[in-house]
């Protein structure tokens, strides 16, 4: 073991120690380590004694060394249980020997080794043995050689023997273990209100410890321990005394340390005097004797007795018994309790009234002890007012505080005191701190144990009263039941009994140090007291000691600067008026630290008595008020704590922090609210009505005037109720009357301030009860169980509408009943779709603000009304809809504000939307022969709704059922019948937006309506509403408007513009008419099929068409657009779906034919406008509708073109305005014209359409004229069915006019069979014509042709003209071929006239582009199409040849004067000439063509003719030629040696090429013969002079072109050769095909001898050429 090993240790030092000088010690030892050896535990130690005997033995020596290893060998072997019981007395005796050396170490080591003893089984049972070891420290501690450590350690051991001694009869006599005194000491480090909650901790816990450890009966016996603690108990009293003592063998010991353990004990043992009778004897008899001797003060007290640690510790010890032992000890603590508060009041020194303080301030804070004392004495009549005598004596000391010369240092020593305690530090003076501070210092600490004594009674009131809540004596204040039953129960009773002992001398003292205090630490303590206080009079329902406190604080809570110093800190009663408080917002308001706790408190106080505070609220409503003013003025700011005191703690915004955070703590005073029992909640709206009433001028208030701090509280108080209201929504019913009634009486108040104030909080309120979860909730239910509707919460809703009611109907001020309008209109945006009862009481508000005089009135009810129409249909009762209907068109009818009136229209279309969205589920009932529910139809297809819902029978609809349905078709008519109305308005705005408005609906809605709805719209409202407008606009005046007057100006009036367009009546009413036709355009654009249908609709078809001819022809501008708009929209829609039948689409036609025959009533640009719109729809119509034409309404398509573009003569005489522009409807037929080509079964019509097309180019006019004396006599000489009149200036004899007779009779026999086929057996008798629709006696087409044919349009017609043409079957296309190409020849020829138009220039590209197009189709086609006759194509090639031959002769390569074209236009020119020309050379004489040989003989020619110019032309001639003049001549030049050369490819070669080569070769030798020949001449004639450069270029390039020039075979055949000539070359197999050189070989020869070296070298190659081609060789 350790224990052994250690033990061995210390013998072998000890042998060692003792080896020289103490060798029995020494032998001893080795002796001892031997025997040690042969034990095995600490118990046969200690039935060994020579282990125990060397070490008493190495004692007994009295070596320092020695005796330090034998104690310590003995502290070791009694720890370890190694000695025996009977060794005790040697020990000890060998201890008291050892106490007496001077050596420390050895007096310590003796005094452990005492202390060991008390802690082991060797603790002494005897009275000797303990007698002589308590004598051992009581005579180390009393002797004056001993030193400080050796007294202090003596000190220690004897208290903790006493200790174990005690706790030995604890044990021995079975009493609680517990010490719960043993923390009384009171260390006050942090707050009063944490010593109290400590002390109640102790204090239960000590109750537990004495309940766990069963009921305390009083004991007489005691055993031998108890009687040990008894004999020490008595011995310490007895030395505490001053007296002597014979058990403890101790002549003396200070009383201060006798005492000093007596109060150990006394704290710490508390079960033994609870139990033990012997010890309550001496505790009674001997220690309150003693301590009574040593309270008095009527002597002067001697010696120790005297001193302020004695007198401490006898404080303590007095405290201990009153604290703990005063409920056996009545009249001992009575006398306590009377000597230490008499004391306060004594000329005693400073420290000795502190003593006391502190002792009654740890009573205060201790709530046990204070209840106890409380019970014991001040509740029983028999023994004086203990606590109260406390109270009224701290409350002396605080007071005194008045009277001091040094009051001022001594608060701010009291607030340093509470802030050092605050922070957890104990607050002290500097050591070189004066006399005067010391004197400041103590009469602080006075001050401030009295103030912390008040305080500890407070907390410990609002403890017991917390404790009397749990057990349920009382009720909680947050509860919601009433408090009004009386306080019965025990805790309760006393509660109540402390507080009004008391409350007045706490409020005295408090208030006082409240008043004069600046520290943060002491105002926070204070002020928590106050809560605290207040809380506990609120919850014992003490009412006069709430509102005195109540009032009390709220005096600190706002203050004015230099002004709180003079107000006087009288208690104010709850009915008093506080003008301190009463801050108009006008003063500067500061704030300070103090004044922010309080607010602070405040709070905290409303909060927790929110449910008990009744009247007490109009206090604490007029500080909040005052506060709400000073956080809202401008002028309050937040005082900073000066330096000499500690600052409170803030952060760098301190300023705006605090007062967001009061902003915020009074915001949530009223929203708690919520949490308040009714009639709380009503005290509180009661409170703030009184202080409403109270500052409202005209009331017994004392204001003469309204000043800002009255609008301040009457607004504090109206926002504070709006937020109780709005905090307690779900149980709002029996709040809001009287809210209601107070924001009425304001209402109607003459300030405008008050009324406005009333007005925010009917919106705020009446907003916020809307919103609330109740009207959530039963919404929906109220609307699907009609039956079962909630009376009382509709009756609560019409009160809730109804002060909106009475504001704007009862009240006569005009801001008030727009503001009542205003929340209507809140209301209505923000919960409309929650009312169900109240819509009546709104309609009809809104219906007379419709009949109001007051602009801003009455927008303000459409305001609402636009809200309820757009947003709450869908929620408003079915009966009320067709009122808000009749309201709707109230305000569209008023004519104060016209805006409103067109919105109110457009709130009818929404109204429209919503009906109409119950129709389809109207007609989906009907079907099913089922009653209308608000269940969800089955989904159908669309389709299937359409039909369903269009072709409903009137029968069906007679067969709903009636239950609770809304009547749709009545409230649709209804709207219907208020547009109808509103489309006659005088105002035009007003009229066009219901016009609108009627036929949008329509369209919209249109496929939801059966079809006797659709019969009653179209004879009740469509139709009539045309009619109306019509006559109006008939009968409308035309004088011109003056604007409105703005102002003079020289003297005369200055009017506002308006546009000429709509400056007369009856402008504006064309302008509604417009709209009419636009929407009866819409309305058949989208429902014809289904209308067309309905019985009579052809006669409303043709009333709308007889109107519509008017329009175009009588009306202005605008509307015949209108008209034409109208017939087109309605054709285009329906003739791609083949919903038009024909009758319809030809009285279209027959309605613009005849409106262009007869010439509408206006003219220039409104004429020309309506003419292009109809052009525009008749090339739409032709498109959409091109299966329906047949050729008679083909014809009559293009003869109402005609009569659209045709202009007589007489009025095309000034020619230069043509030339500027293409007239408009001219450019409309050009863009028309790509959309009427004739479609396949239209195809005879391609020729009308071309021929027509044809004479509408330049030149046209002399082909006319010279046709019609054939056309004349040809007339006269046919025959005409059924007196057909065929018009002079057609050619009858000609293929295309005999189609046009024919066709016209077939359009005859048509018209007047058109009866036939009308459905509904209506004859159309106003549409029928006295004349033929194409054959009009209208101008001739010379005289229409003439009428607008010029260059211009020519330039704008040819391209179109050319595409269509491209587009034509070939049969027609070759029909017309001729005539065609005669056309652009005419335009061609303008070249000669007008060399810089675009004419010639575009008619030469179609020239190309037919031609070209004719050649690859028939190289395509292999040829000819049968279908087309010979002679068409001879006819055409002849015109073909025809204009090549003018063109190319007559027009290109002329020369012009040099100012007639620029060098571009030159040059672009001679590029078109070229291109004709190569179409000529590379397309029509290359390719196989049809052409016969005449003709080809013919182009080749007009080749020829055109490459002559040069060499014809005499030698000064030729030098004036231009160069492009000769550029053209060799281009053609060139294309006769093109025509002529072969390329050995087969496929480039054909009969005509073949054909076209003979014919060009014997041309082309012809032309170089006679050009070599004229060379030849015109040099010899010419002699030095040289030849012009262009004859020299000629020649050589023809000299060249014969050098490169290869023929054909059969080409070579056709030349002038000898037969001899032919054989040979017929046998030479090396020749070249070069014979036509052998033909100018003889030329040649004479050209040798020409001056031109270039010639004669270009001559020597062709000879060459020759000589190879005969196959002759050189001679080597």
């Amino acid at each position: 073991m350790a224990f052994m090993a250690v033990l061995e240790t210390d013998l072998r030092a000890l042998s060692a120690e003792a080896r020289r000088r103490y060798p029995t010690v020494k032998d001893g030892a080795e002796h001892a380590i031997l025997k040690l050896r042969s034990l095995s535990n600490p118990s046969e130690i200690a039935h060994n004694e020579d282990i125990l005997r060397i070490f008493l033995m190495a004692c007994e020596v009295k070596s320092v060394k020695l005796s330090v290893i034998g104690l310590s060998c003995l502290q070791k072997l009694i720890s370890h249980d190694a000695v025996a019981p009977s060794a005790l007395k040697e020990i000890l005796s060998t201890l008291k020997a050892h106490a007496e050396m001077v050596d420390e170490s050895v007096q310590l080591k003796t005094l452990q080794t005492i202390l060991i003893i008390f802690q082991s089984r060797l603790h002494p049972e005897s009275e000797d043995n303990m007698a002589q070891a308590l004598g051992i420290c009581l005579r180390l501690l009393e002797n004056n050689r001993s030193s400080d450590s050796v007294r202090n350690t003596a000190a220690a051991t004897f208290r903790q023997a006493v200790a174990l001694i005690f706790d030995r009869v604890i044990c021995a006599e079975s009493l609680p273990a517990g010490k719960v005194g043993s923390g009384s000491q009171n260390f006050r480090i942090f707050s009063v209100t944490g010593d109290v909650s400590r002390s109640i901790n102790r204090s239960e816990s000590l109750e537990s410890d004495c309940v766990s450890g069963g009921p305390l009966l009083m004991r007489e016996s005691l055993t031998k321990a108890g009687k040990l603690g008894l004999r020490l108990l008595e011995d310490l009293t007895a030395l505490a005394a001053g007296g002597s003592v014979t058990w403890l063998r101790v002549n003396s010991l200070q009383q201060t340390f006798a005492l000093d353990i007596l109060e150990f004990i006394l704290s710490n043992y508390v079960a033994i005097f609870r139990t033990l009778v012997s010890y309550e004897q001496v505790l009674r008899h001997q220690i309150c004797s003693l301590l009574m001797t040593s309270l008095r003060t009527n002597a002067e007290i001697e010696g120790e007795a005297g001193e302020p640690s004695f007198r401490r510790l006898v404080m303590r010890s007095v405290a201990h018994v009153i604290r703990l032992y005063s409920s056996f000890l009545v009249t001992e603590c009575e006398v306590f309790l009377s000597m230490l508060i008499r004391v306060t009041s004594l000329d005693l020194p400073l420290w000795h009234r502190i003593l006391v303080l502190e002792v009654l301030r740890g009573f205060c804070v201790e709530a046990r002890t204070l209840r106890l004392l409380f019970q014991n004495f001040d509740m029983n009549p028999k023994n004086t007012n203990i606590v109260e005598g406390m109270v009224k004596a701290l409350a002396r000391v605080v007071s005194s505080i008045q009277v001091t010369d040094t009051s001022e240092e001594s608060l701010a020593a009291v607030a340093g005191m509470f802030n050092s305690k605050a922070k957890g530090i104990e607050w002290s003076l500097d050591n070189d701190a004066s006399n005067a501070a010391v004197v400041v210092a103590s009469e602080a600490h006075a001050i401030t144990l009295a103030v912390e004594g008040l305080l500890g009674v407070v907390f410990t009131v609002a403890a017991l009263t917390d404790e009397a809540v749990d057990v349920g004596e009382v009720e909680s204040p947050r509860d919601d039941s009433d408090q009004t039953t009386k306080c019965t129960g025990q805790m309760a009773v006393l509660c109540m009994s402390m507080v009004d002992s008391m409350w007045l001398t706490i409020l005295d003292a408090l208030s006082l140090i409240l008043t004069r205090s600046q520290g943060e630490a002491i105002i926070l303590e204070i002020l928590k007291g106050y809560q605290a206080f207040t809380q506990a009079c609120g919850v014992l329902c003490a009412v006069e000691p709430l509102n005195s406190f109540l009032a009390s604080l709220c005096k600190f809570t706002i203050s004015v600067p230099n002004e709180a110093e003079k107000r006087s800190s009288v208690l104010l009663s709850p009915s008093s008026k506080r003008s301190e408080s009463l801050v108009d917002q006008r003063d500067s308001i500061v704030l300070t630290p103090k004044n922010v706790q309080a607010l602070r408190t405040l709070f905290n106080v409303a909060h927790r008595l929110h449910n008990v505070l009744g009247p007490s609220w109009v206090l604490v409503l007029e500080t909040l008020a005052a506060l709400d003013r000073a956080i809202h003025s401008p002028h309050a700011t937040i005082e900073e704590v000066s330096t000499s005191v500690p600052k409170l703690t803030r952060e760098s915004s301190g300023l705006y922090s605090d007062f967001n955070i009061l902003s915020s703590l009074n915001s949530q005073l009223f929203e708690s609210s919520a949490l308040m029992n009714i009639s709380a909640v009503k005290s509180l709206l009661s409170a703030l009505c009184q202080l409403s009433n109270q500052y409202m001028p005209g009331n017994s208030s004392g204001f003469g005037q309204t000043s800002s701090q009255q609008v301040g509280n009457i607004s504090f108080s109206v926002e504070r109720m709006i937020s109780i209201l709005v905090n307690n929504l779900h149980r709002v019913e029996p709040l809001w009357d009287q809210v209601v009634g107070h924001l009425l009486e304001l209402a109607e108040h003459n300030n405008q301030q008050f009324r406005n104030l009333a007005l925010d909080a009917f919106d705020q309120s009446i907003c916020a009860v809307l919103g609330s979860d109740k009207f959530q909730s039963s919404t929906l239910s109220r609307r699907l169980q009609m039956e079962s509707t909630d009376m009382e919460l509709g009756s609560f809703e019409c009160a809730v509408i109804s002060p909106l009611c009475v504001l704007y109907f009862s009240n006569q001020n005009l801001d008030v009943r727009i503001g009542s309008l205003k929340i209507l209109q809140h209301v209505l945006e923000r919960h409309g779709e929650k009312l169900y009862s109240s819509w009546p009481s709104i309609l009809d508000m809104l219906r007379s603000v419709a009949n109001a005089v007051e602009k801003e009135i009455i927008s303000l009810g459409f305001q609402g009304l636009r809200v309820i129409m757009n947003d709450e249909l869908s929620t408003i009762p079915s009966h009320c809809i067709d009122v808000c209907i009749e309201v709707t068109g109230a305000y569209s009818s008023q004519k104060t504000e016209l805006n409103i009136s067109l919105t109110a229209v457009g709130l009818l279309w929404t109204t429209t939307d919503f009906i109409a969205k119950g129709l389809i589920h109207g007609h989906a009932e009907e079907i099913g022969g089922i009653p209308a529910t608000r269940s969800i139809p089955k989904q159908r297809r669309p389709e299937e709704i359409e039909e369903q819902s269009i072709y409903t029978s009137n029968e069906a609809d007679d067969q709903v059922p009636v239950i609770d349905i809304i009547d749709h078709n009545k409230l649709l008519f209804s709207v219907f019948s208020l547009l109808q109305k509103l489309g006659a308005d005088e105002r035009p705005e007003v009229r066009n937006s219901a016009i609108r408005t009627l036929f949008q609906t329509l369209g919209s809605h249109g496929q939801k309506l059966s079809r006797s709805m659709w019969e009653d719209c179209l004879w009740n409202y469509v139709f009539p509403t045309l009619d109306c407008v019509s006559h109006m606009a008939a009968s409308s005046s035309t004088d011109e408007w003056q604007g409105k007057e703005l102002g003079m100006r020289g003297g005369k009036a200055v009017h506002m513009l308006i546009h000429h367009s709509r400056n007369t009546a009856q402008k504006q009413w064309d302008e509604t008419l417009v709209l009419v036709l636009g929407g009866i355009a819409r309305l058949l654009r989208s429902f014809f099929p289904f209308l067309r249908s309905l019985s009579n609709f052809w006669s409303g078809w043709e009333s709308l068409l007889v109107f519509v001819r008017n329009s175009i022809l009588n009306g202005s501008k605008e509307v015949a657009l209108a008209a034409v708009n109208c017939l087109q929209t309605i054709v285009l829609s329906h003739s791609p779906k083949g919903n038009l039948p024909i009758p319809y689409l030809k009285s279209v036609l027959d309605v613009y034919e005849l409106v262009l025959q007869r010439r509408p009533n206006y003219s220039g640009n409104a004429a020309s406008k309506v003419k292009q719109e109809i052009l525009h729809g008749l090339g739409e119509i032709y498109m959409q509708a091109q299966k329906m034409f047949d050729e008679g309404m083909y014809m009559q398509l293009l003869e109402i073109i005609h009569l659209a573009v045709g202009q007589p003569k007489y009025n095309s005489d000034n020619t230069e305005a043509e030339i500027v522009h293409v007239p408009p409807v001219q450019r409309t037929m050009l863009e028309i014209l790509p959309q009427l080509c004739p479609t396949e079964h239209l195809s005879s019509m391609w020729n009308l359409l071309l021929r027509e097309l044809l004479h509408y180019l330049p030149g046209s006019e002399a082909s006319l004229e010279e046709k019609e004396a054939e056309m004349e006599q040809a007339s006269s000489s046919k025959n005409h069915n059924q007196g057909v009149k065929v018009a002079p200036q057609l050619d009858v004899d000609s293929v295309a006019n005999k189609q046009n007779v024919a066709v016209s009779k077939i359009m005859l026999t048509e018209t007047h069979n058109m009866t036939s086929d009308f459905p509904n057996g209506v004859s159309a008798t106003s549409l029928k014509k006295t004349e033929t629709p194409f054959l009009s006696s209208g101008s001739p087409i010379k005289d229409v042709v003439a009428g607008f044919s010029s260059n211009l349009f020519g330039e704008k017609l040819v391209p179109v003209l050319v595409e269509i043409f491209l587009l034509a079957p070939s049969v027609e296309k070759y029909n017309i071929f001729p005539e065609m190409v005669q056309g652009l020849g005419r335009c061609m020829a303008t070249r000669r006239d007008t060399p810089d138009g675009a004419l010639w220039r575009l008619a030469v590209e179609g020239f190309n582009r037919i031609l070209v197009d004719d050649v690859n189709s028939t190289k395509i086609n292999c040829g000819r199409d049968s279908n087309v006759s010979r002679t068409a194509r001879i006819r055409l090639w002849k015109e073909v040849a025809d204009i090549y031959e003018i063109f190319l002769v007559g027009s290109c390569g002329r020369a012009l004067p040099s100012n007639v074209l620029s060098p571009a236009a030159l040059k672009a020119d001679e590029s078109v000439e070229m291109t004709i020309l190569n179409v000529l050379g590379d397309k029509i004489l290359k390719m196989e063509t049809d052409i016969p040989v005449d003709i080809l003989e013919r182009l080749v020619s007009t080749l020829d003719r055109c490459a002559s110019r040069t060499c014809c032309l005499p030698v000064e001639t030729v030098r004036l030629l231009p160069s492009h003049s000769s550029s053209f001549s060799l281009a053609c030049l060139q294309k006769l040696f093109s025509l002529c050369y072969y390329t050995c490819e087969v496929d480039q070669w054909n009969s005509t090429r073949s054909e076209v080569s003979k014919i060009a070769i014997m041309v082309l030798v012809s032309r170089c013969e006679y050009i070599l020949r004229r060379f030849l001449i015109d040099e010899n004639e010419l002699g030095e002079r040289s030849l012009p450069a262009v004859r020299i270029e000629e020649i050589i390039f023809v000299l060249q072109e014969l050098a490169r020039l290869v023929i054909h075979p059969d080409t070579a055949s056709i030349l002038s050769l000898p037969s001899y000539l032919r054989d040979a070359l017929a046998k030479n197999e090396n020749h070249d095909g070069r014979a036509h050189l052998l033909v100018l070989f003889p030329s040649l020869c004479e050209l040798v001898i020409l001056r031109e070296a270039r010639v004669r070298e270009l001559v020597q190659v062709l000879l060459r050429l020759v000589s190879t081609e005969l196959g002759l060789q050189k001679v080597s």
